[in-house]
């Protein structure tokens, strides 16, 4: 069946294709509320679609951006998408979503799908192993942000979390509440940012306080070894007295064990995660939490990309921007007994 053109609606309408134009982009400031109600009526009776390609081509927009995360499985990146989303929709831009499941492979087809598709820009939460990709996108001047994650020496605008802070604050809460051998578990990715900072964060907080790095409390695992690791980590002699679990998929493979082992939270091993998880509250006990402000890092994440869209020549004021980590204290974490 032939499709409806907009010369069709015009026709039919009894008005003329600009008009028709002006309405399909919400222009409606010389329209008259009739010949609205008209425009409109026609479009349904017709069931007219604007030919979105056509219009891109025309504007020289698809108003749509993609969004890659490196794993969709993560709290931190479903309510980053969300965010991005919200922020995009007020501005009239569609959104694409992408999950690279931390694959260079995969991130690299995404990524050249998305520019071949003709979206405006991308977000990406990097796997940082596709710098030739990267490079290119920055030659050619290709609007691109990156979240969570930088890569060095690549001058692209980063919004992420400040990872050292995020772990130095669990181990000063830990420390104050009477807990010194303090273990702390992350997942194998390879170069990653906040893995790397995160470590570097709870060795400068011990080193700080005057409490040694016992090298043997420190875990750096496929999330599928997290049990292993753990159970390996409490039969060292002394064993931890607490555990920091790197993020939320650690943070669940750390609650499995101590459940299947019947350890005692806090008597027994006392736990902190990085990144909140939607059952903190609720756990028994309770978890302690640090967590990310993923509203402002989506939010400033959008803003950034959508004023780099619209405006070709802007220039990020900074090449990395930073936001505060909140500790929330819960039962998980409450101070030993003496």
């Amino acid at each position: 069946m032939k499709a409806v053109t907009m010369a069709d609606v015009a026709r039919h309408a009894n008005v003329s294709k600009s008009t028709v134009s002006q309405y399909v982009n919400n222009r409606f400031d010389y329209m008259s509320e009739e010949t609205k109600k008209r425009i409109e009526q026609t479009i349904i009776e017709l069931d007219y679609r604007p030919n979105i390609l056509a219009r891109s081509l025309k504007q020289k927009s698809t108003t749509t951006i993609g969004v890659i995360v490196a794993n969709i499985l993560h709290t931190f990146s479903t309510q980053i998408i969300r965010t991005i989303e919200d922020e995009c929709n007020e501005a009239g831009f569609h959104v694409m979503v992408c999950n690279a499941d931390d694959d260079p492979e995969k991130e690299k087809k995404y990524i050249e799908m998305l520019r071949a598709k003709q979206v405006d820009g991308i977000i990406i939460l990097p796997t940082g192993n596709n710098i030739a990709l990267y490079e290119e996108m920055v030659k050619s001047k290709y609007p691109v942000v990156f979240v969570d994650r930088t890569v060095p020496n690549m001058k692209i605008p980063s919004v992420m979390l400040d990872n050292e802070r995020a772990a130095g604050l669990a181990v000063e809460h830990l420390l104050q509440n009477g807990y010194e051998r303090i273990g702390i578990i992350t997942n194998v990715v390879k170069n990653v940012t906040p893995r790397v900072e995160r470590i570097n964060g709870y060795k400068n907080a011990l080193v700080n306080n005057d409490v040694s790095v016992n090298e043997d409390y420190i875990k750096n695992l496929e999330v599928t070894q997290v049990a292993q690791g753990l159970q390996e980590m409490l039969l060292l002699q002394p064993p931890p007295q607490a555990i920091l679990a790197g993020n939320d998929l650690v943070l669940i493979e750390v609650l499995k064990h101590i459940k299947r082992k019947e350890i005692q939270i806090p008597s027994e091993l006392a736990v902190i995660g990085i990144d909140e998880v939607s059952f903190s509250e609720f756990y028994e006990p309770p978890l302690t939490i640090v967590e990310q402000p993923t509203i402002e890092i989506g939010k400033k994440a959008a803003e950034l990309l959508l004023k780099i869209i619209t405006d070709k020549e802007s220039v990020p004021e900074e090449e990395i921007y930073r936001f505060e980590p909140v500790l929330n204290i819960r039962e998980s974490s409450k101070r030993i007994q003496s």
